[in-house]
């Protein structure tokens, strides 16, 4: 029996979105490359923000035609200076945001952690604190263009099993004290996005910016594609099977496209939206939701939440505003 996938309404597909401006982190293949042709395809203007830009400026080509509008643009998440760099351009550039999809992520495949030029642990760095910083430094450009929407991407994986819930360590966040496993990393950077959109709807109740987390599915792209021997013979021994239980990057994009331009997703701010996925332990939750309750009550602990984006702020280098949450 074929699998239900959920997908965009007619409605939210044919929404004009001429004069909009979006962000899309990694956008130059996988997920991130089709829900930025999308949103062009419907006519917005859509920053494409790559770590490689040949790479996006090759992958924008098959844009040719659409009715919307594009820009390559750098961005190194594992590099905070390389992200107040990107947000300065695209202020300098720009006078409204409309979307921010933080898409892009990392697992890494060694055996030890990995650093990055800033201190930090290479799979947190690149999935949640380089969004963090990036969301943090366009707060106030999402308010001005209220209503506006942000979704990070999260991971099957936050959930675990029910007899193994992933949670963020905010003891040892960078792995220097505890034994490294890079998929438990992974885990917890994924738990780290879901408690973070929840902090941040809670934060800007009342301003008309929704936040929300995402996961995507199980996508056909080139993630964890450099990883190790195992992994890629794995992969390959796979992937004639995987087209059935699996999702097209297009297929995807779906769940973050919605959250960014439906009528629906504002209803349900620092909700956590899935894709149908055969991935999770949890047989209740394989259907997938717009929005879906985690089953993993760490990513739903708002005390949690609250204490892991205070540390972020120190940790990027940013000063807590002021005011109330």
């Amino acid at each position: 029996m074929l699998r239900r996938r959920l997908s965009l309404d007619n409605a939210t597909r044919s929404k004009d979105l001429t004069g909009k401006t979006y962000i899309v982190t990694g956008a130059n293949s996988g997920v991130g490359l089709e829900t930025t042709r999308q949103l062009v395809k419907q006519g917005g203007h859509v920053v494409m923000a790559c770590r490689r830009t040949d790479a996006g400026e090759e992958a924008a080509r098959s844009f040719r035609g659409l009715e919307g509008t594009y820009e390559v643009e750098r961005l190194d998440l594992a590099d905070l200076d390389s992200v107040r760099d990107f947000v300065s351009r695209f202020k300098a550039n720009h006078d409204r945001l409309d979307g921010l999809a933080c898409n892009a992520g990392l697992v890494t495949m060694a055996s030890r952690p990995e650093f990055t030029r800033d201190g930090l642990e290479m799979t947190i760095a690149v999935s949640y604190f380089g969004h963090f910083l990036l969301t943090e430094l366009l707060l106030d450009a999402l308010r001005a263009s209220a209503p506006s929407r942000m979704a990070i991407v999260s991971s099957v994986t936050h959930a675990g099993s029910p007899n193994n819930r992933p949670d963020v360590n905010l003891d040892d966040l960078n792995y220097e004290h505890r034994d490294f496993n890079n998929f438990a990393a992974y885990s917890e950077a994924k738990v780290a996005n879901v408690l973070y959109a929840r902090e941040l709807a809670e934060r800007l109740e009342g301003t008309d910016v929704s936040a929300f987390s995402v996961h995507p599915g199980w996508a056909r792209s080139n993630f964890g594609s450099g990883g190790s021997l195992p992994m890629r013979i794995a992969m390959a021994v796979m992937r004639p099977f995987s087209r059935f239980v699996s999702d097209s990057n297009e297929q995807s994009a779906q769940t973050t496209l919605h959250c960014l331009l439906s009528d629906d997703a504002p209803n349900h701010p620092g909700a956590y939206f899935s894709q149908s996925s055969v991935l999770y332990r949890d047989r209740k939750c394989r259907g997938g939701g717009w929005p879906m309750d985690t089953p993993n009550p760490n990513a739903k602990n708002i005390e949690t939440a609250r204490k892991l984006v205070d540390m972020s702020y120190g940790i990027v280098g940013l000063a807590r505003p002021n005011g109330p949450r």
